[in-house]
């Protein structure tokens, strides 16, 4: 069985697997937010009682996991000079939560 919902303009189709299949990080969210204010809101609201995990990666009180994204980030590791992207990678695995500021300095450290 399937349903269909929308959430804040977002369509999601959702399968009922039946009670052997739990939430896993097999499925997981993603939120694209384009400021640090939007990454803080979106990380604390959703870490809440749940678990915070590495790279922007978190699961809320329900065990779900999201992933909350700043477009800055994708754009810093596309970086066409590899040692920019290299250390916007570096920097961004030591985080939990994405500081977008402390990324962009570690990638112009390289510069």
């Amino acid at each position: 069985m399937t349903v269909t919902f929308e959430l804040d303009g977002q369509r999601f189709v959702a399968l009922n697997g039946g009670p052997e299949f739990t939430f896993n990080e097999a499925i997981s969210f993603q939120v694209s937010c384009q400021t640090q204010e939007e990454v803080d809101y979106f990380w604390d609201k959703l870490s809440e009682g749940g678990q915070e995990g590495p790279c922007g990666w978190l699961k809320d009180r329900y065990g779900v996991s999201w992933q909350i994204v700043p477009t800055a980030l994708v754009e810093l590791l596309s970086d066409p000079d590899p040692a920019k992207s290299q250390e916007a990678m570096k920097a961004m695995l030591g985080m939990h939560k994405i500081d977008i500021e402390a990324i962009r300095r570690a990638a112009q450290q390289s510069a």
